[in-house]
C-alpha cells in the first residue's frame, strides 16, 4: 500500500479520518498509532519488530538519562558535588552513546553489512588472503533510515536538556510511526510533531480542504510526471551502453526531474495527509532548482535531512576541542577567512560522507556525497576571490543575468550528481558521463529512436506541459505567494471549478492502469 495507491487514498485514509473524528479527543492518538502500525505492517510485515525495538530503546534511554539527572539533583548539597556531577556527566554520555550505537548498529547491520563484507573480501582477495566475512540475507524495513534519525535526535535533545524526557511510551511510539511520514519522511523532531499528534485536534474544514489540495498537487507530480518518466529512465540507465551520449544525457535529466517530482510529490501527499489531522510536518523542499550554489541547493532540497546533519554532526564536531584548536591555528596561519573554512573541513567531510552512506550501500552514493563536499568546500574557499572579482568588474551579484547563469550552472551540477546517484555502480556512472562527451550525437531526434525509449509522443507532451506547470508553481512560490490561501479567497464557483480541474488533470493524465507498471516511491528505497 503506497501513498499514491487507491487503497490508501480511497479506503485507508478515509477510514482513519472517520474513526479519528468519531472517537473522543483523548483517545484519538490511539487511532493514529494503531493505523500507523497497521500501515507499517502492511509494508514490512514482521519487520515491524525493528520499529518497535527502536522505539523502546529510545524511550528507555530517555528515562535512564532522566534518572541520572534526578539522582544528581538529590546531591546538590553534597560537599563533593562537583565530583559527583563529573561522574554523572560521564555516565550520561555513555548512556547516550549506548542508545546511538544501538540505533546506528541496527541500521548498519541491515543496510550496509553486505556492502562492507563484499568490499573487505575483495580487498583480501587482492592481497591473496582468504575471504572470511559472510553474506547475510536480511530484509530491510521500509523507513528505517528515517525513523533511526528521529530516534537519535530525540535522545540527543534529551541528553542536551533541550527538552524534558517524555515518559509516555505511546506518544513516543506515535512520533516514530506516524503513517504519513514513516515511509519517506520528512524527518521530524520530537518538538515539532509529538505533542500535536497526541493532542487529537478535531477535523476542520480548512485543514481538510488544504490537506486535500496539497495531496492533489503531490499526486500530480508523482503520478503524472514521475511515474510517466520511469520507463525511459529505467531503460537508459540499464542499457546505457546501447545509446548515444545525448540519450544518456536525456536520461540523466529525466531522472533528475523524476526524482524531484516523485520525492517532493510524496512529501506533499504526506504533509497534506498530516494537515487533515491538524499536524504540521516540516517542509522538505523549497524550489531547489532555483539555487545558485551547491550550499543553497542543499538548503532547499531534502531540507530536514540537511538540517539533521547540520545539528547532530556538523555543529557537535565543530565544537570539539581538537577542531577548535585546528581552527585557531588555521586563522593565525591563513587569515580570518581561510582559517574558519579550514576548521570546517573535517565536520563538512563527516556530513557529506554520512549523506552519501545514508542514501545507500554503494560507492556511487559515497561518490555523490564527496562530490558535493568538494563543491561546497571549493565554493567556501573561493568566496573572497569571487567577491573581489565581482567588485572589480562592477557586477551586481543579485542581477538577473548573473542569477540566470548561476542557476544554469547549478542545473548542470545537479544533473551530473544525479547521474552518479542513479547509476548502477560508480564505474557505470563514469562510463555514462564519458559517453556524453565522446559519443554525443543528435540523430536520436531525427531517426525516430527517441520514441523507442518507453515514452510516446503524447507522453513527452504531457511531461513537457507538466514541467511547465511545475515551473510556474515554483516561480509563484519563490515570489512568496501562497497559492492555496489565494485560491481559498476566490468566490465559490471559480474555486470549485479549479479544484475539480486539478482532480481531473490527475485522473486523465496520470500514468496508471493498463500499460503502466506501478512505481514505488523512490526514496522508500533509501
Amino acid at each position: 500500500m503506497q501513498y499514491n495507491s487507491l487503497l490508501y487514498l480511497l479506503v485507508f485514509l478515509p477510514v482513519v479520518l472517520l474513526l479519528y473524528q468519531l472517537l473522543p479527543q483523548r483517545h484519538r492518538w490511539k487511532i493514529l498509532l494503531g493505523a500507523s502500525y497497521v500501515f507499517f505492517f502492511l509494508l514490512s510485515r514482521k519487520l515491524i519488530v525493528y520499529l518497535l525495538l527502536s522505539t523502546v530503546c529510545m524511550h528507555y534511554i530517555g528515562l535512564w538519562l532522566e534518572r541520572c539527572d534526578r539522582v544528581l539533583a538529590g546531591q546538590k548539597d553534597a560537599q563533593n558535588y562537583h565530583a559527583l556531577k563529573t561522574a554523572a556527566d560521564r555516565k550520561r554520555r555513555r548512556i547516550l552513546w549506548l542508545g546511538i550505537l544501538w540505533q546506528l548498529g541496527t541500521l548498519l547491520l541491515l543496510k550496509y553489512f553486505n556492502f562492507f563484507s563484499h568490499n573487505a573480501d575483495a580487498l583480501l582477495a587482492k592481497l591473496s588472503l582468504p575471504a572470511f566475512l559472510p553474506t547475510l540475507k536480511m530484509a530491510v524495513p521500509v523507513g528505517i533510515s528515517f525513523f533511526t534519525l528521529q530516534a537519535i535526535s530525540y535522545m540527543v535533545d534529551v541528553y542536551k536538556k533541550k527538552m524534558p524526557t517524555d515518559e509516555n511510551l505511546g506518544r513516543l511510539a506515535l512520533y516514530m510511526a506516524f503513517f504519513p511520514a514513516i515511509m519517506e519522511g520528512p524527518i521530524c523532531r520530537y518538538g515539532e510533531t509529538a505533542m500535536s499528534l497526541y493532542e487529537g485536534k478535531p477535523l476542520t474544514y480548512q485543514n481538510m480542504s488544504f490537506g486535500i489540495q496539497r495531496m492533489i498537487w503531490g499526486l500530480f507530480k508523482k503520478v503524472v510526471l514521475a511515474d510517466r518518466l520511469s520507463p525511459l529512465v529505467v531503460l537508459i540507465f540499464t542499457k546505457y551502453t546501447q545509446y548515444s551520449g545525448v540519450t544518456v544525457l536525456l536520461g540523466a535529466i529525466c531522472y533528475t526531474l523524476q526524482l524531484y517530482a516523485d520525492f517532493s510529490g510524496c512529501i506533499d501527499i504526506s504533509i497534506g495527509a498530516a494537515e487533515m489531522f491538524g499536524v504540521r510536518l516540516p517542509e522538505n523542499f523549497r524550489q531547489p532548482f532555483f539555487s545558485r550554489t551547491a550550499s543553497e541547493f542543499w538548503r532547499r532540497w531534502h531540507i530536514t535531512l540537511g538540517a539533521w546533519f547540520k545539528d547532530y554532526i556538523f555543529y557537535p564536531l565543530s565544537l570539539t576541542k581538537g577542531i577548535k584548536r585546528l581552527g585557531k591555528k588555521a586563522r593565525l596561519k591563513f587569515g580570518r577567512h581561510i582559517g574558519p573554512v579550514v576548521q570546517t573541513i573535517i565536520p563538512l567531510l563527516a556530513v557529506w560522507l554520512s549523506n552519501g552512506v545514508w542514501h545507500g550501500a554503494g560507492w556511487n552514493y559515497i561518490f555523490f556525497g564527496l562530490y558535493y563536499f568538494v563543491l561546497i568546500l571549493t565554493g567556501n574557499l573561493l568566496e573572497p576571490l569571487l567577491a573581489k572579482t565581482y567588485t572589480t568588474l562592477h557586477v551586481n551579484r543579485n542581477g538577473v543575468f548573473l542569477r540566470v547563469v548561476q542557476t544554469l550552472k547549478m542545473a548542470v551540477i545537479i544533473v551530473t550528481g544525479e547521474l552518479f546517484f542513479n547509476a548502477h555502480g560508480l564505474k557505470a556512472g563514469f562510463l555514462m558521463l564519458r559517453s556524453i562527451f565522446t559519443n554525443f550525437s543528435l540523430t536520436v531526434f531525427r531517426d525516430g529512436s527517441l520514441l523507442q525509449l518507453g515514452l510516446s509522443a503524447k507522453d513527452f507532451a504531457v511531461v513537457f506541459i507538466g514541467c511547465l506547470i511545475m515551473l510556474a508553481v515554483s516561480i509563484i512560490h519563490e515570489k512568496g505567494v501562497h497559492i492555496r490561501q489565494s485560491v481559498a479567497q476566490w468566490h465559490t464557483v471559480p474555486r470549485w471549478c479549479f479544484y475539480y480541474a486539478a482532480i481531473l488533470l490527475v485522473l486523465i493524465f496520470g500514468a496508471y492502469g493498463s500499460g503502466y507498471t506501478p512505481v514505488d516511491p523512490l526514496y522508500a528505497n533509501f
